[in-house]
């Protein structure tokens, strides 16, 4: 953050609030009450007001934009959206599978078109929390593990705690995973802290994480923070995908293919 020169008046300080908050995705209030050098009570009264307006969300410790988020459309919408990327994308993820691996189908759209993918591939056991990809690979496939958990309809997946009870137990191969966005500095974000949840508990026991994510969610910004770039391994997008994001990613050791 670029700290401003002082004294500055409320309306000033606020709007730079939302400028900070706006180009970082998250910001938490303790770094603004240290580069804005006033107290936790004003920042938090900023924030409030800034809220009021519709300029951000505040958010336990911090705030998140409101003026680049995804707000999540029902599984069914989501699956029609740049349809032919995805198709694209869960084709290219797909060449990535080995004979014998295990594997672990997160829930989404693109997800759901690899899974589409795995129908012949007996020699695979997948993991998901996906009711959509097990509904698709019920009658022909990998061998597969539901997880159990509570039912988001919303994205037809399992999450919370509770599925933590099978994927505590388990290693994978390979995960493959969405997002609802990703963003440089912010990383990966998603609507609900329970999907978030399951996704980081996913990534801790995967050999290799490999994000699934169309061009159109990069430096999109949602609700709850899924985790830092350290975390993926692998990402797997379309060639819309801005050069400069594409570049700064390789910088930092991720893979990324452009299908």
């Amino acid at each position: 953050m670029i700290q401003p020169t002082f004294p500055v008046l409320a309306p000033q300080r606020r709007e730079l609030i939302r400028s900070l908050v706006r180009d970082e995705g998250i910001v938490r209030v303790e770094d603004l009450r240290q580069n804005l050098k006033v107290s936790v009570a004003t920042i938090r009264r900023d924030l409030e007001i800034l809220e009021e307006n519709g300029k951000l969300q505040r958010v336990h410790g911090g705030a998140v934009t409101m003026e680049n988020r995804l707000e999540e459309a029902v599984f069914d919408d989501k699956t029609n959206q740049a349809s032919k990327e995805k198709s694209r994308i869960a084709e290219e993820a797909c060449k990535l599978i080995s004979t014998g691996d295990s594997v672990y189908l997160d829930g989404g759209s693109t997800t759901l078109g690899l899974a589409r993918l795995l129908k012949d591939r007996t020699d695979l056991t997948l993991v998901t929390n996906s009711l959509r990809a097990a509904t698709e690979l019920a009658d022909s496939g990998p061998k597969i593990l539901l997880i159990g958990g509570e039912l988001r309809r919303i994205s037809q997946t399992m999450v919370g705690p509770l599925t933590s009870g099978v994927l505590g137990q388990v290693h994978v191969d390979k995960a493959f995973m969405g997002t609802m966005g990703f963003c440089l500095k912010s990383g990966l974000t998603t609507t609900d802290p329970n999907e978030a949840f399951v996704k980081n508990l996913v990534a801790a026991q995967a050999g290799q994480v490999i994000l699934l994510a169309d061009s159109g969610k990069a430096e999109k910004v949602s609700f709850a923070r899924v985790s830092d770039w350290d975390a993926i391994d692998v990402l797997v997008t379309d060639a819309k995908l801005p050069k400069p994001f594409t570049k700064s990613l390789r910088k930092r050791g991720l893979k990324v293919l452009l299908a």
